[in-house]
């Protein structure tokens, strides 16, 4: 739908929101150009809690409406995506020195009903004393409560959003930094730069999407050179990761001594993440870093209720993210407004919509809604279609992702069952891109330790814009959490040595410039 030489829209950050507004837009048949100053989901997108949830404690500050959008939009990623996202069960313990259990049972109720819930089973009431729950937890946390919320792989997420926006004909261009922005005879010129081979390439385009997360108003007044009504808070959440310390694949939610909830979720397979922490944030957003007062924070919340005490040196890992909240004017960080907002500038006849606010869970509606903003200026863009479509290596029969694991045990009996199970995590039906032709393990290629093999890597670099060491082993995967650091030393040595070319032009520079 563009003219000669000029592109529909131009797309800045490569997070949740950049890849879902990029990936509905070209599904639309627009002209679409994604540019990511760093890597995909490097920034707030890798750095939450990994759940796609309505948000139980938004109840508390009367967020009805963007509770039940949630709890609907949980449902829709589900179908879509149950390879990365899966149910996930929470048992939360009740205080008596916190919320009355009659709120906490109300609270529980709404969050079954608002959203129509239909896959994932409602709450139940525990018995923590002969309950096997409740085995962990202090003898003085006898009565408790279950519910049903969604896990998900929240880099692979954004991952898979932008392979389908590329395969609807959009342009991704990660490690791409958006460095000018000018209004010129009714459209945008536009200065993009490759932060690694530092080569310019000029662009034009009718209207620029601003989904940069937390440097929004970075690029409003910056780069774009204009103003906006709206602004954004910045809130850091930080993580930690232990060994995990509990029998079973439930989840954990508790209260701490200030009121706020901390997640307690097993995470890849005999690990547990705890967070998060709350608090403003005023610094550089790619300079975040998590506390030693916020680590210590989260151990005494655990440790408030579980016999196993945690200790500073039980942290095996830790993180840090900015979320950018739409500011609408509350003091406490924690009642700051998950929802989301939009300001569309259509001055000079070139606009620029700036993206504020949002979730994980509800990125999916943004992006549907984000195009609807734009509706008037491409009167010929198609409808909406996200809401029934399968994200890449989705699209299992009935989405069940059981049978499928079954099927492809029967077709792959030479695949380790971990091995299979990691295939079919993060690629689903695509898992075949990268074991067909194979015989046996060794055809995979050179082992570095734990699930990862050469055959992954090569898959990684030329399908999903994985372009240093790190990318695989922390956002395309995580198994930078399973290899030794002397494993992942030599991986990463292994990775610029293969991926270069004899010009001296590197992998990384030729696939994002």
């Amino acid at each position: 739908m563009s003219g000669a030489g000029i592109t529909d829209v131009l797309v800045v950050g490569g997070g949740i929101n950049g890849v879902g507004i990029a990936r509905d837009l070209a599904g639309r048949g627009l002209s679409v150009v994604l540019c990511e100053k760093d890597d995909l989901a490097e920034g707030t997108s890798s750095r939450s809690g990994k759940l796609v949830h309505g948000g139980l404690r938004y109840l508390e500050y009367y967020e009805f409406r963007l509770v039940r959008e949630a709890l609907i939009e949980r449902e829709v990623l589900l179908n879509a995506a149950s390879h990365i996202i899966w149910p996930m069960r929470f048992v939360l313990p009740h205080s008596p020195e916190d919320r009355p259990a009659w709120l906490v049972r109300l609270g529980l109720f709404l969050y079954d009903h608002l959203g129509g819930r239909r896959k994932l089973p409602g709450t139940r009431t525990l018995d923590l004393r002969c309950d096997p729950e409740g085995a962990p937890l202090l003898d003085i946390y006898t009565k408790g409560f279950e519910y049903s919320d969604c896990w998900v792989d929240d880099a692979r997420l954004v991952v898979l959003n932008a392979v389908d926006a590329a395969e609807k004909g959009a342009e991704i261009l990660s490690r791409t930094a958006c460095v000018g922005a000018r209004r010129e005879n009714g459209h945008w010129r536009i200065e993009l730069a490759n932060q690694v081979s530092g080569e310019t390439r000029t662009l034009r385009a009718r209207c620029i999407v601003n989904a940069a997360g937390p440097w929004v108003n970075n690029f409003v007044g910056r780069v774009a050179g204009v103003n906006s009504r709206r602004n954004v808070r910045l809130v850091k959440g930080s993580h930690i990761i232990v060994p995990k310390f509990w029998d079973g694949t439930h989840a954990y939610l508790v209260q701490n001594h200030d009121r706020r909830v901390i997640f307690i979720n097993p995470y890849e397979g005999d690990k547990a993440l705890i967070g998060t922490t709350d608090i403003p944030y005023e610094g550089e957003p790619g300079d975040v870093k998590v506390d030693e007062t916020e680590i210590e924070y989260l151990l005494a919340a655990v440790n408030r209720y579980f016999k196993e005490k945690l200790h500073r040196s039980d942290v095996l890992e830790s993180f840090s993210g900015v979320r950018p909240l739409f500011d609408d004017g509350r003091g406490n960080p924690s009642a700051v407004t998950r929802d989301y907002s939009f300001d569309l500038d259509e001055a000079g006849g070139a606009p620029i919509l700036n993206v504020y606010g949002g979730k994980i869970t509800t990125f999916r509606e943004l992006a549907e809604h984000a195009s609807a903003r734009l509706a008037k200026i491409f009167p010929h863009m198609g409808g909406a279609w996200t809401a029934r479509a399968t994200l890449p290596g989705g699209d299992f029969p009935g989405a069940d992702f059981v049978q499928f694991l079954e099927d492809t045990r029967s077709t792959h009996p030479w695949l380790p069952k971990r091995l299979l199970r990691h295939y079919a995590r993060l690629y689903g039906t695509r898992l075949r891109m990268i074991v067909d032709g194979a015989a046996s393990v060794e055809d995979l290629g050179r082992h570095f330790g734990a699930d990862l093999y050469e055959r992954e890597v090569d898959y990684l670099v030329a399908q999903e814009w994985a372009l240093r060491p790190e990318d695989v082993l922390w956002r395309r995967t995580k198994q930078g959490l399973h290899l030794t650091s002397e494993e992942r030393e030599a991986f990463s040595n292994w990775f610029k040595i293969k991926f270069h070319r004899p010009n001296g032009v590197s992998a990384e520079t030729q696939s994002s410039s």
